[in-house]
Order: structure tokens, then C-alpha cells, then sequence
């Protein structure tokens, strides 16, 4: 089954394109505000990856699965006239939009990464996999919002939390609520960011925007020692926490552009 795909933007054959891939836990609808308050003239595309949202749930989840699954939505959704096309990726989503752009070449004008996760420390993936697993699931809407705030969350605008709970907040076998998002894809996920971190296709212009307020960070050091070596590969540090397509919606915005107008 192909994946969920949410469009936002003008379905002309002359706009631009962007693929938009969330990251871990979320959905596409979370690009919305995004495409609607900064890129208006822009064609969106925005997947909910598999596992996630109302994407088949069914394994394997791995980069592999997952680029496959994409390549699918690219071939649907952007026409040869739309290419190339941008790429955004959170967290994530980011390790994809890497991968992706291998699988596709010059389909593809650029990347923008949003504190791409990748190359993680294993036992901390662990960590964080197993800790996930135990608290998966809330007594009610007021305990998923409360654990929101307390995971990255804390600055989020009032208006995208209640859109988050309305749209990805769903009842649970148990009588308890629980992300839209299979807990065995979730762990499965921290386990491929635990792989090695890869680098963008050589020559691709490319901004991977760090989020300084994400303590551990998902982007390691080697992995920016390597971008540092990279001539087409631009780092930018953002003064906020790991949701940066929500706390920096106009610099994500700005970026898109700037790959777009080399095109």
C-alpha cells in the first residue's frame, strides 16, 4: 500500500516543489503550518512515513523500506517539470532525506536538514527506545499534552499542540490514548539512527540547521567535522530546541528558498 500523502500549496505544474518528511513520532499534517504561513507559492508534498499516521503499519521499517516507500511518493506526486525538487528532513526524517537524495540524484536541487538524527550513539538509542516503550501510551488527552511539553515541546505554539492532539491523538486497546505511530516501528527507528551517519551526495547543496538547545545532541561532532570538509554543505546553529520546523518556521522557510533559487 502507498503512503498517506498530505499536499499542500498550488497544483500547478509551474510551482515549485518540496518534499517534506517528518521525523520520529510525528506525521505529514505537522508541515501545514509551514507551507501554508511561509511558503504559500510553494507545491508541499508531506508523507506520513511508514508506521506513522494513516501510512501501512505492516514491517520492515528499515532507511531501506522507508526510501523505497518514499521513491514512490516522489514518482506520484512530482512531476519531471517540478524537478529538480528540494528536500526538507527533521530529525528523522533528515537521516531519510540523505538517503533519498543517493537514491535519486539529480532529482534532487537540494537538501535542508533540521537537526537530522543519525549516527547516534547506540546505547543512548537503546536508552531512549526503551524508555519510549514504557511510557507509550496516557491516561487521557491532559497527560499526552504534559508529556509533550516536557519532550521538546515546552515552546510550541498553544494553536499546533491542540492541532497535534486533535489530528495524531487516538484511543488505545488498553482504554488509554497513544500517538497515531506503531510503537514497533518507533524502536525499530532509533535502532537505524544508531547506524553509521551518512553524508549527502557529493556537490549537493546542502544547510544542515543544528539545534543548540537539544542536550544530548543529534547532531554529533564527527558528523559536523565531516560537513565542515564538504564545500556544498552549509551549517547553520539555531537557538532552539529539536522542533525546529515549528520554532524556526521562517529561517526552514528562508532556507528552502535559497536552494530553490540556484535551481
Amino acid at each position: 500500500m502507498p503512503l498517506t500523502t498530505h499536499t499542500f500549496g498550488p497544483d500547478t505544474g509551474d510551482a515549485a516543489a518540496v518534499l517534506a518528511i517528518h521525523g520520529l513520532t510525528g506525521h505529514g499534517r505537522r508541515w501545514a503550518a509551514l507551507a501554508g504561513d511561509q511558503l504559500p507559492d510553494l507545491r508541499l508534498i508531506a508523507p506520513d512515513l511508514l508506521g506513522h499516521g494513516h501510512s501501512p503499519w505492516t514491517p520492515p521499517w528499515s532507511y531501506e523500506d522507508h526510501v523505497d516507500a518514499l521513491v514512490a511518493v516522489v514518482d506520484e506526486h512530482i512531476p519531471a517539470s517540478a524537478r529538480p525538487f528540494v528536500i526538507v528532513g527533521h530529525s528523522f526524517g533528515g537521516a531519510l532525506a540523505v538517503r533519498l537524495a543517493h537514491r535519486l540524484g539529480d532529482a534532487v536541487a537540494g537538501l535542508v536538514l533540521l537537526d537530522p538524527a543519525q549516527g547516534l550513539d547506540p546505547s543512548w538509542a537503546l536508552e531512549v527506545a526503551t524508555d519510549s516503550l514504557a511510557h507509550w501510551d496516557y491516561a487521557d488527552a491532559d497527560h499526552a499534552r504534559s508529556a509533550k511539553r516536557s519532550e521538546g515541546w515546552a515552546d510550541i505554539p498553544e494553536t499546533l499542540l491542540d492541532k497535534e492532539i486533535d489530528e495524531h491523538l487516538v484511543p488505545v486497546a488498553n482504554g488509554r490514548v497513544g500517538w497515531r505511530v506503531s510503537a514497533p516501528a518507533a524502536a525499530t527507528a532509533w535502532s537505524e539512527m544508531a547506524r553509521e551517519a551518512l553524508l549527502p551526495p557529493t556537490g549537493l547543496s546542502t544547510v544542515v540547521v543544528v539545534a543548540d538547545r537539544v542536550r544530548p545532541p543529534f547532531v554529533g561532532p564527527d558528523f559536523l567535522a565531516s560537513c565542515a570538509d564538504a564545500e556544498s554543505i552549509r551549517v547553520v546553529h539555531a537557538d532552539c530546541g529539536h522542533m525546529v520546523p515549528y520554532l524556526e518556521p521562517e529561517l526552514t522557510a528562508t532556507l528552502i528558498r535559497e536552494i530553490l533559487e540556484q535551481v
